[in-house]
Order: C-alpha cells, then sequence, then structure tokens
C-alpha cells in the first residue's frame, strides 16, 4: 500500500486498522482470535527420518493420525513425538495413496502433502 501513501501514516503513527479504515472506511472490521486452533506449521527445513524428535514430528504425526482416521489403509499412530517405525510406515503408506515416492521419510512434498490432506479433512479452511 505504499504507493497509497500508506508508508506516511505509518510515519506519522497510524496503526495498521488506522490506516485500512483510513481507505477503505470506519466499517471495515477485523475478527481476531485469542488461539487458533489446528493450524499447520510450516515445514522445519529438513527431512523428519527415524529417530527424528521433537514438536515438529509431534505436530506431523497428530496431523497424519487424524488423516488416517478417514483414509483406513493408513496405519494409526500415536503422536509422541518420536519419530519411529511406526510412524516411518504411516509415512510410506500415505506416500503411496498420495501418489509420492515411499520413502517413510517426511521430505517437502510430504509434509505439504500431509498438511493439504488435513486441512481438507478437517475443514479448518472454511468459512463457515
Amino acid at each position: 500500500m505504499t504507493q497509497w501513501g500508506s508508508c506516511s501514516l505509518g510515519e506519522q503513527g497510524y496503526s495498521p486498522i488506522e490506516i485500512l479504515r483510513y481507505y477503505y472506511g470506519e466499517s471495515i472490521y477485523i475478527n481476531t482470535a485469542e488461539q487458533i486452533a489446528g493450524i499447520p506449521i510450516s515445514w522445519p527445513g529438513y527431512d523428519l527420518v527415524i529417530g527424528s524428535t521433537g514438536d515438529k514430528v509431534r505436530h506431523v504425526q497428530e496431523q497424519l493420525d487424524t488423516v488416517a482416521t478417514i483414509y483406513s489403509a493408513i496405519p494409526r499412530i500415536n503422536a509422541d513425538g518420536i519419530y519411529g517405525p511406526a510412524t516411518a510406515e504411516a509415512v510410506r503408506e500415505f506416500q503411496s495413496i498420495f501418489g509420492l515416492p515411499q520413502t517413510g521419510v517426511i521430505d517437502f512434498a510430504t509434509w505439504n502433502k500431509i498438511s493439504h490432506i488435513y486441512v481438507g479433512i478437517t475443514g479448518i479452511a472454511e468459512l463457515n
């Protein structure tokens, strides 16, 4: 919005909502939430493999297990934050179903496909 002068308004001390209202009127409403649950987090920047641990592993395990409630060929897994053989097997089955190389490793493509399917089946992107 710098081409409209929003930078100048910001330099004058206007808040982001005040800048928006300056251009779009007082009736603009910004919806806020204290916490949004279920939103996928971004890929950690490295592959998750057997032996990986932590919050990123737990997050993708939770998503993968949710996907498994709809795609019953995917084994259900415990979201314990430890990438073990059961997680790798669930990942291989997921990869098989969705046309990815069946490595059992969560690389960038697998992470994004899990997130995409998770968002679709949970409806968290719906406006309703």
